[in-house]
């Protein structure tokens, strides 16, 4: 058989693997997808460390693919090979529980699928997803602008689609790193009222170069008496992992404002309850999205203008690609292509 390179963890824990594979077929309701590009993510350190218990070992990472379809499986409707497609975090589910009824598919009870982490993802040449975890790329995206997009990017944009902020509202991005590049643009290009919101005074030429009307240095000014300056804000949404940083701006919401977060911060955020009270202010999480809303992700980038910023390496190289994203040198995404 045919063979392809994947770059594997072998256990959790373990050492990264540049393997030879046999190129899979598709099982009927999926296809197979020539991968062109990956994006690596944060969460990519579930498979590696072994977070999570049900992973399944030998696993090969990675939910922010892009590629073209090359073979599909029987009995799979309304896909074609040759066409230009994205898998992200959100891979399937069962489709018959409760949960997936009434569109919850993040409570799957037969357990929601994740390319690279319930099934092999896009560290890898070639890979095989369900038909129903795929999204169209538009013409206008290359494969390494598109991967970002189908995980950092969905969430993001989902994220302040569905805040209830308006045209015109103040709108907070606190971090302007991998996540928060992409919610900047998002919230501009939306027509918010955009504030970014990081630490130190050169942060402040990006933030105005990717949209946003204001910046605050959150090293020398006090975030909430900025924000409230400017009105108090409608939504902020969080994307630096910094559960202090996060505590430091709810002060900074108007009357009904929502601080929503993306990134998980390991501890808990200290947050006193008259401070919710007073301007009836509400704290809520957003997880990604599905393959519709990365297909809306990527349709409202290729319109607007928004692109990922990436730095890109080969595949062979997925373990240097991998350890720069998690030392956090990584000034924004980290991409892995394959050359196909």
């Amino acid at each position: 058989m045919a063979k392809m390179r994947v770059v594997q963890v072998p256990r959790a824990k373990g050492d990264w693997e540049l393997v030879e594979r046999d190129i899979p077929e598709p099982m009927p309701g999926s296809v197979r997808i020539k991968i062109q590009a990956c994006g690596i993510c944060h969460s990519d350190v579930i498979t590696k460390e072994g977070i999570f218990p049900f992973v399944q070992y030998p696993r090969v990472p990675g939910h922010e693919i892009a590629g073209v379809i090359d073979a599909v499986g029987a009995g799979t409707l309304g896909w074609k090979v040759g066409q230009r497609v994205g898998v992200g975090w959100y891979g399937g589910h069962c489709g018959h529980c409760d949960s997936c009824r009434r569109g919850d598919f993040v409570t799957c009870q037969s357990a929601p699928q994740i390319p690279g982490i319930t099934y092999d993802g896009g560290y890898a040449e070639y890979m095989v997803a369900p038909a129903v975890a795929l999204a169209l790329i538009p013409e206008e995206l290359n494969p390494v602008e598109t991967g970002p997009l189908m995980c950092a990017g969905v969430t993001t944009f989902n994220a302040l689609r569905n805040s209830g902020a308006r045209a015109g509202d103040l709108v907070g991005v606190l971090g302007i790193g991998g996540l928060g590049h992409l919610g900047v643009q998002f919230a501009a290009k939306m027509g918010f009222n955009t504030v970014a919101i990081a630490r130190g005074k050169d942060k402040g030429p990006l933030a105005k170069q990717l949209g946003a009307t204001h910046y605050i240095d959150s090293s020398e000014q006090n975030v909430s008496e900025e924000l409230q300056k400017l009105g108090g804000a409608k939504v902020i949404i969080a994307t630096a992992t910094d559960a202090s940083a996060m505590t430091a701006v709810v002060g900074g919401l108007g009357v009904n404002g929502k601080l929503i977060i993306l990134g998980a911060p390991a501890e808990p955020l200290e947050i006193p309850p008259m401070q919710l009270i007073t301007a009836r202010r509400s704290i809520c999480g957003w997880p990604s999205g599905t393959s519709i809303d990365s297909q809306d992700t990527m349709s409202f980038s290729a319109a607007t203008g928004v692109r990922s910023m990436n730095e890109v390496f080969p595949l062979e190289r997925a373990p240097e690609a991998y350890d720069r994203m998690i030392s956090g040198k990584a000034r924004f995404r980290v991409v892995l292509t394959t050359g196909k």
